[in-house]
């Protein structure tokens, strides 16, 4: 038995870290309020929702009203994509991160874009298109 074969898919799992996406019937009310309790992550998705595009966390070191380091980003979008909010796809070394809002809709129903919605009114943001899509 080739040992270097053996204990390649460990190797390959380690290096490459499993990323935790849980299916929509394991994805609690309790999780998505603690992963929208942040304005920042609340910012993050709604970029997310509103581009065309999957989004890096790379896209998102100089926010608008200030800069975040990468690893505290990192941290926001594990907590994003294990509530079940995003999804994470890896390309190279980077993470392509998409939202999960069209997935959530036949379980959560409007609660999402209800959220969305109350921290646009409380920051004053028009923020209703993606509200509406949520």
């Amino acid at each position: 038995v080739d040992v270097c074969a053996a204990l390649l898919p460990l190797y390959q799992e380690k290096m490459m870290k499993i990323l935790h996406h849980p299916a929509v019937e394991d994805i609690t009310v309790e999780g998505l309020l603690h992963a929208l309790s942040d304005p920042v992550r609340v910012q993050i998705l709604k970029e997310i929702m509103r581009s065309n595009s999957p989004k890096t966390c790379s896209d998102f070191l100089n926010m608008p009203d200030r800069a975040i380091p990468k690893s505290t980003l990192s941290q926001h979008f594990r907590i994003l994509r294990e509530a079940g909010l995003i999804r994470s796809e890896r390309s190279g070394v980077a993470l392509k991160n998409t939202p999960r809002c069209q997935e959530l809709q036949p379980r959560f129903g409007r609660m999402l874009a209800e959220i969305l919605a109350a921290y646009a009114e409380e920051y004053g943001r028009n923020d209703s298109d993606e509200s509406s899509r949520a």
